[in-house]
């Protein structure tokens, strides 16, 4: 065929979208409220994330870690240590609620009483643990949120790597081989962790 082509009128069919029904936002306290067994749970901006329960080496890094600062946490008397899976709203209208793998929260912090649900408030420090198939735009999504949300100190420990790397809520940030040490900083004065006796 030859000339000039012809364009032909399409219809544009968008009437699917139009019907979608968008999703309502959840709230903290739904989340609370939807009990999913055997599953992490946490909510961002109002949607739900659902993942697999952690791996066994994670959860034996995610233990020793928590085992070692709330240790050194009781001794000096400087506050609560929460164990993996502690939900903490960091933010309302849309609700965000995460969950560190572990979290540490100052004396002078801590709500009494214990909340039921979650904690008004964000940890002074929290500590997450890379899975395998940890996806880096999800990680510093979840580092923003912490920081965000008033975070002093951001740990995060990666097993495949041998190393971590420390947010502050300066904006800087570190990165630690295996031979180097998390350091409590201000936060902590003298707490250290070399990044090996975890990984």
């Amino acid at each position: 065929m030859t000339g000039a082509a012809t364009l032909l009128p399409v219809k544009k069919h968008s009437a699917y979208i139009e019907r979608m029904a968008t999703p309502d936002l959840l709230t903290a306290e739904d989340l609370l409220a939807l009990n999913i067994q055997d599953k992490r749970t946490e909510l961002v901006r109002g949607r739900l994330i659902v993942r697999e329960p952690a791996g066994f080496r994670h959860g034996v890094i995610a233990m020793e870690l928590a085992r070692r600062l709330a240790d050194f946490v009781k001794t000096h008397a400087l506050g609560v240590v929460v164990a993996s899976e502690t939900g903490f709203t960091l933010a309302r209208n849309p609700d965000t609620v995460r969950a560190p793998d572990v979290g540490f929260i100052q004396a002078t912090r801590v709500p009494r009483p214990l909340p039921r649900g979650y904690a008004e408030i964000a940890p002074d420090l929290a500590a997450e643990v890379l899975s395998p198939d940890a996806r880096a735009g999800e990680v510093l999504a979840k580092i923003s949120d912490w920081l965000n949300a008033g975070c002093q100190l951001v740990w995060i420990i990666d097993p495949d790597r041998r190393m971590a790397r420390v947010y502050r809520a300066d904006g800087s940030e570190s990165l630690l081989s295996a031979d180097a040490a998390l350091d409590g900083e201000d936060l902590l004065p003298g707490f250290t962790c070399r990044v090996d006796d975890l990984v």
